[in-house]
């Protein structure tokens, strides 16, 4: 055994992987496409609704208003005298502020004696929000009749404070405390008792006061004349915020005052884009303001949270991934990510965690299965990518914004993450960075493709660890390159030779081990005992990512990854259809992940092969067409494009998801070229290529360092031209072809 062997042997044994975690696939009990949802979030808070404005929960069904992952109110729902409103409308605003939801009344029977309301007589408009741990909501109602009308409306509510795993499927066998609901005049006070020893709460307050008003219901009688109008608000807090003096019509408008105002100086970093698409301008806008509402401000600085609903808190890779796909627009994302997860990166063993000194965090959660040890997330470092990908993050930063002071404050932490490659990441000493959880309730599988059956042999055996994943020593060798960059910058010369050296050899070694020649492609992982998983699959792509890849071997792979049984003609997929365990409707083995494949264009376009990157571009933008708001998902089904058809969604795919959102800002990137040079205040442009949707693309507040420029690419005939709308601050714009 050799020393580098003996030390890492130090650590916590392996656990059976037949024993571990499944990963973060979701048990699908109902597709939540039978019932389109509209989801807010801000801060830790996230609410998932129906169309109408309602929670309806049932088994499988995320809906209701979630905190620091537990359902503070598991159900909402309105009535017009016992009838639920027809929806008319439902929408969330373009910068994703509000929620607003248009509904009227079927014909109803008014009283006892007969009367009778026609349908489509009463107006409804519920305008709701997300802000600083609370729901807000104006339900207005309006009477279009030529008579007076008086109508019962009523509001049902109830929180069953389960956690968010419990509401994904994972079985419990106890629960903590519900107390009787406290009830006044115009507020009811839910309170849940955990068994973790924490109390949390769900407190309503409703303006006007109700006509009554129990722990489950409000009631109201509302009378309006001919074409008057009438309004309810509704203020629902999590986990016993400090009540407000003002009733909730007050405290309605001053929330969204301040909520939209949050939103603008977010979105005011950010360069902005106009295309000649109109309907891509719709998609890219809804990515922009889509990463605006995911991203939540932790003490580092923002940081992106994963998606909604599932996982709507910090996971490292998502976010590591996020923010190399959104540094050209906004380099304040990456640093809130860099300085977050350095903040929380392991020092000490800790088995039941999987974490070991050095490595970067995978996710954290704060609910009560977390914190009683029912579920391994609390502060969960299962993730074999998140330490290269933090490195190879900070190289780009600095490549990006030239901020050495920052890279400096984290310079002790990136250190921590080398090492952890070398003590503990490569656990055989062959050279390739292996995982395999140390505990039986941690993830079988811990790298992007995180479900228990994403790893196997081409007869579908099930690979066991350790394992090396192709795209996991790609990533190392990309963070070695990154911290010779870095080491460069510092002043530390020697270093900078040395970590060149690492990822040459690493290199060399990759080849010779991981590509197929008969596959024409890199194998998809080695093995506890060495042996290659010979399947093709989209992890080749990543090689070509961050160019550990030989020149010579380039072509071979763009056309394994582009051939039919890959690219379905939305993407690629994550396994092609020739493999045994191949489903399109499966989380990992066949599904197209918009980030897996902006991370594989961006591959493409390094080594030259454009066009096919156009291809991926062209296939997510015309999926996103046919998906509503134009979102692209978390991943959707890999089934064949067909002619006049979208996609085939995927069940409980997360939406919005920020890696997702941020694909299209991404692809756009690696279209253009588009690079900088901030020691010099350059803005580069290599070889800028515009995909067939788009003959324009205008590019406005584009910052380095205390410049700025707006930038026009425009298509003439096979070449694409570049004029400088306007510089400031000594910015410099130059073109390569």
């Amino acid at each position: 055994m050799n020393a580098k062997l003996a030390k890492a042997s130090q650590g916590p044994a392996e656990a059976a992987p037949d024993e571990a975690n499944t990963g973060n696939l979701v048990p699908a009990t109902a597709s939540r496409y039978e019932r389109s949802s509209r989801s807010l979030k801000h801060g830790d808070t996230f609410a998932v609704f129906d169309h109408n404005g309602d929670a309806l929960a049932s088994p499988g069904n995320p809906e209701g208003i979630f905190h620091r992952d537990t359902r503070h109110l598991s159900h909402f729902a309105l009535t017009l005298n016992g009838a639920r409103p027809l929806l008319l409308s439902s929408t969330l605003r373009d910068d994703n502020a509000t929620l607003d939801c248009d509904l009227t009344n079927p014909a109803l029977v008014l009283d006892p004696g007969g009367e009778k309301l026609k349908h489509d007589l009463i107006h409804v408009r519920r305008t709701r929000f997300l802000w600083q741990d609370a729901c807000y909501e104006r339900l207005m109602l309006r009477n279009y009749d030529e008579v007076q009308r008086t109508l019962k409306v009523e509001i049902a509510f109830a929180a069953d404070f389960a956690d968010l795993f419990e509401v994904r499927g994972t079985p419990r066998q106890r629960r903590g405390t519900h107390h009787t609901p406290l009830v006044g005049n115009d507020r009811v006070l839910l309170v849940y008792d955990g068994l973790d020893g924490r109390t949390r709460s769900t407190a309503l307050r409703l303006d006007p006061e109700p006509q009554t008003l129990s722990g489950q219901k409000a009631s109201f009688i509302v009378t309006l004349a001919p074409h008057q109008a009438q309004s309810i608000f509704i203020e629902i807090v999590c986990d016993g915020r400090q009540e407000s003096r003002n009733p909730p019509s007050f405290t309605f408008f001053l929330a969204l005052r301040d909520a939209r105002r949050a939103l603008r100086y977010t979105s005011s970093r950010a360069a902005a884009i106009v295309t000649s698409n109109a309907v891509f301008n719709e998609a890219v806008r809804r990515s922009v303001t889509d990463l605006h509402v995911l991203l939540t401000e932790t003490p580092e600085g923002p940081y992106p949270y994963a998606g909604i609903p599932w996982f709507s808190t910090a996971f490292g890779r998502d976010a590591l991934i996020t923010a190399l796909e959104t540094l050209w627009l906004d380099p304040e994302i990456a640093k809130g990510v860099l300085r977050h997860l350095a903040a929380n990166q392991a020092t000490d063993f800790d088995p039941a965690a999987d974490a070991e000194p050095g490595k970067i965090l995978h996710e954290i959660r704060y609910g009560e299965m977390a914190e009683l040890g029912e579920v391994p997330f609390r502060r969960y470092y299962g993730s074999v990518d998140s330490t290269p990908l933090f490195i190879i993050l900070a190289g780009a930063y600095l490549d990006r914004t030239g901020d050495l002071q920052t890279v400096r404050n984290l310079w002790p932490h990136l250190l921590a993450a080398l090492d952890w490659i070398d003590r503990f990441g490569d656990r055989d000493g062959d050279g390739f960075v292996e995982y395999g959880s140390r505990t039986a309730k941690g993830l079988v599988n811990q790298g992007w493709k995180d479900s228990h059956d994403s790893v196997f042999h081409a007869d579908g055996r099930l690979a066991h660890g350790p394992i090396a994943l192709a795209e996991v020593q790609a990533y190392v060798y990309g963070a070695w390159q990154a911290a010779a960059r870095l080491s460069r910058k510092l002043g530390h010369v020697e270093d900078s030779l040395r970590f060149e050296q690492r990822a040459d050899n690493l290199r060399i070694h990759f080849d010779k081990v991981f590509f197929d020649e008969e596959l024409a492609t890199y194998v998809l992982a080695l093995d506890g005992e060495k042996k290659p998983c010979r399947v093709h699959s989209s992890n080749a792509g990543h090689a070509l990512f961050t160019g550990i890849a030989f020149p010579e071997r380039a072509g071979k792979i763009v056309s394994t990854l582009m051939a039919q049984s890959s690219f379905c003609g939305w993407g690629v997929r994550t396994i092609a259809a020739s493999e045994a365990r191949y489903n399109p409707m499966s989380y990992h083995n066949g599904s197209v992940w918009p980030h897996d494949n902006a991370l594989i264009a961006a591959g493409f376009v390094r080594y030259g092969f454009r066009a096919e990157a156009a291809s991926i571009f062209e296939g997510l933008f015309s999926a996103s067409t046919y998906i509503d708001l134009r979102r692209l998902p978390e991943l959707f089904c890999g089934f064949a494009r067909q002619r006049a058809r979208g996609p085939t969604f995927y069940p409980v795919s997360c939406v919005p998801q920020a890696w997702a959102a941020a694909a299209p800002l991404y692809l756009l990137q690696s279209m253009i070229g588009l690079g900088f040079d901030p020691d010099k205040g350059h803005v580069t442009l290599n070889e800028p290529t515009l995909p067939p949707f788009l003959d324009e693309v205008v590019l406005k507040r584009l910052r380095i360092g205390p410049g700025l420029a707006d930038i026009a690419l425009r298509r003439s005939r096979s070449q694409v031209v570049v004029d400088v709308l306007e510089r400031k601050g000594g910015v410099k714009v130059l073109t390569t072809n």
